[in-house]
């Protein structure tokens, strides 16, 4: 497929980046706020790029909402800290020689294969990436293949935001790493730092189109909001406003306890019986990457959110999406959401977990689903944590900060 047919005019950012990860062998650094096409912009490559490719992400939610792997398990990496150089000297004698360590790093013939023949790896969430984890990605990649370039010249592209969420580094952690790295971002990365990285920065928001309210958000992202800007915002603080039912209000919350105890109240305010979805767990699908309850509770009239986009050709629903249930069948959920006529109905959606293999004669690296998750595509949604809210789409919503742990 053509990159120009995948971008329009306005496009033109994603469309350089695009031509630079089709035609060269550079680094990319694709950043952005949210709304600027960054998450649409990896589904794309995915879909037409030639390159062989993994996808891995620092969490298990991001790597599901990615379609790819967790970094730590597709190079065997350790959860704590990561000394440079600990892992690519095979002598007891080398500095930083880890017996324990070198146990935990034999690599399945099939893993080294798709390692060796590997052109592009994209990294998503990359504000969440340690210093150390890249150069443990790095130190792998250099055992396998070119141990005299950085990441044994396998491509990256690093896809994230750095003024959204960051790595998270315990004091403890922090005492060992500070002695061998500026700081925990990726880009403090011995390894990364080796190489000449091109960087752009997407300005174009699809998400929002008002242009007074981008620019707001702007001024709040980059620390600079003026008198004007924190009038509005000040207009919007309503310390005993409570949403009005049906309207579609969400409330963010920042802790993950906060929205769990609204949600199970609002439910249990509404008249009716509960109705359980039991998700069909098969093959290996770890409970940590749940999109959803495995027993979902829902009423009549309870508040939901769509946790999937609609695959189908009338795209009818998306991630984030906020309705009311009118209906409940056996297998069938029946939503009506705020402003449409027309209700949605939803059966049981899939997601699958995957791992990398590959067919040694061609050389292609294929996705091997080795796990699923069948459930109706909802969760509760009175209220849902800011950080699982991160790019979601909301018509309306309660912002409660007030218990914020986090700077921005």
């Amino acid at each position: 497929m053509e990159s120009a047919s995948l971008f329009d005019n306005d496009n033109s950012q994603l469309k350089l980046a695009y031509d630079l990860i089709l035609s060269t062998n550079r680094n990319l650094f694709l950043t952005g706020k949210a709304g600027t096409g960054k998450t649409t912009f990896l589904r794309l490559l995915k879909a037409s790029l030639p390159k062989r490719m993994i996808v891995v992400a620092p969490t298990g939610v991001a790597a599901l909402n990615a379609g790819g792997v967790t970094i730590h398990s597709f190079f065997q990496l350790s959860f704590g800290p990561k000394i440079p150089g600990r892992y690519l000297s095979d002598h007891p004698d080398a500095e930083g020689f880890d017996p324990a360590q070198r146990r935990g790093f034999r690599f399945s013939r099939q893993k080294m294969e798709i390692i060796r023949n590997l052109d592009l790896m994209i990294i998503d969430e990359i504000s969440m990436v340690r210093a150390d984890l890249l150069d443990g990605v790095d130190d792998v990649l250099r055992r396998y293949r070119d141990p005299g370039r950085p990441f044994g010249g396998v491509q990256l592209l690093m896809i994230g935001d750095l003024l959204q969420l960051a790595p998270v580094v315990t004091d403890e952690d922090k005492q060992i790493l500070e002695e061998y790295y500026d700081g925990p971002f990726f880009f403090n990365s011995r390894a990364l730092q080796a190489t000449e990285y091109f960087c752009i920065d997407l300005q174009k928001v699809y998400r929002q189109k008002d242009p007074f309210f981008i620019d707001l958000l702007n001024r709040i992202r980059e620390n600079r909001l003026d008198e004007i800007g924190t009038e509005m915002l000040l207009k919007r603080y309503k310390p005993g406003f409570s949403p009005p039912d049906k309207e579609g209000y969400i409330t963010l919350t920042t802790h993950n306890y906060q929205a769990v105890g609204i949600n199970e109240r609002k439910l249990s305010m509404l008249p009716g019986n509960t109705k359980v979805f039991k998700a069909v767990v098969s093959g290996d699908f770890p409970e940590y990457i749940y999109p959803t309850e495995p027993l979902l509770q829902l009423k009549i009239g309870a508040q939901v959110m769509f946790c999937k986009n609609d695959m189908g050709f009338e795209k009818k629903y998306y991630n984030g999406k906020i309705g009311i249930v009118v209906g409940l069948n056996d297998d069938l959920v029946e939503v009506r959401c705020p402003g449409e006529e027309e209700t949605i109905t939803v059966g049981c959606e899939i997601w699958e977990n995957i791992k990398y293999e590959m067919d040694e004669p061609s050389g292609v690296i294929s996705e091997k689903v080795i796990g699923s998750f069948a459930q109706v595509p909802f969760k509760l949604a009175w209220a849902i944590t800011i950080h699982k809210s991160q790019g979601l789409t909301f018509e309306k919503a309660v912002v409660d900060a007030g218990s914020a742990f986090a700077f921005g």
